[in-house]
């Protein structure tokens, strides 16, 4: 698969069958992905991949938190505390396209919040990836994190295997340093959803749009 292929059928899947995802694929995916670039070459990720009873346990304990409205911090600010143009109507774009696909109504509440508790199962995949840095870790790191990320995602296409990244996989790190032993100090930086996609579910069947290079590219010569 072309390169700009890859990046161009890349989604956020958020329904995957009920299909176990084979051990050396995940290995094979991320034997690639630690290729990825990194400041100093210092390959600051650490990675648990959760799947099975250990996965139903943790995002059991996080999901009874969620709805009992107990909420969690992450150990970092992800995004602005104060939403201004463009961001706040992409983000508004962004959510209203999803609930639209799914036919949940502003008003209805609850099934909101099923829908954003389905988050902390990370959307019923077989596989969670949680990725980790050391406390130590500065800003530059989460860059490179993000390189790694990317890397895996499209790797995952070449395996026939979807994901979706996810910030909220990251709203309880207490529960999950402490499920998988990680040290509290450490930093979760997000998680990602690793499976087969259901491509027959309706949530898999809409793109969020993506701004013209004129939007955000200045040429100099």
């Amino acid at each position: 698969m072309k390169i700009e292929d890859a990046l161009k059928l890349r989604k956020s899947v958020r329904a995957f069958l009920n299909k176990d995802v084979e051990p050396e694929k995940i290995k094979a995916i991320l034997s690639a992905a630690r290729h990825a670039p990194s400041g100093a070459n210092m390959q600051p990720w650490q990675v648990a991949v959760v799947d099975g009873e250990t996965k139903v346990g943790l995002q059991k304990e996080i999901e009874e938190c969620f709805r009992n409205g107990k909420r969690g911090h992450a150990d970092f600010q992800y995004y602005p505390k104060t939403w201004t143009p463009p961001y706040k109507q992409r983000r508004v774009n962004c959510g209203r396209q999803m609930y639209n696909a799914l036919g949940i109504q502003r008003h209805d509440k609850q099934k909101r919040l099923d829908q954003w508790a389905k988050n902390y199962r990370a959307f019923d995949a077989p596989v969670m990836l949680l990725f980790f840095m050391d406390g130590t870790m500065q800003t530059g790191s989460f860059l490179d994190c993000g390189m790694f990320l990317q890397s895996i995602m499209l790797t995952a296409l070449d395996y026939g295997l979807s994901t979706c990244p996810q910030a909220s996989l990251s709203d309880y790190p207490e529960i999950i340093k402490r499920t998988l032993g990680y040290p509290q100090d450490s930093t979760l930086v997000c998680g990602l959803a690793l499976g087969y996609e259901d491509s027959g579910a309706v949530i898999n069947n809409y793109r969020t749009p993506r701004e013209d290079i004129e939007v955000f590219t200045r040429f100099f010569s």
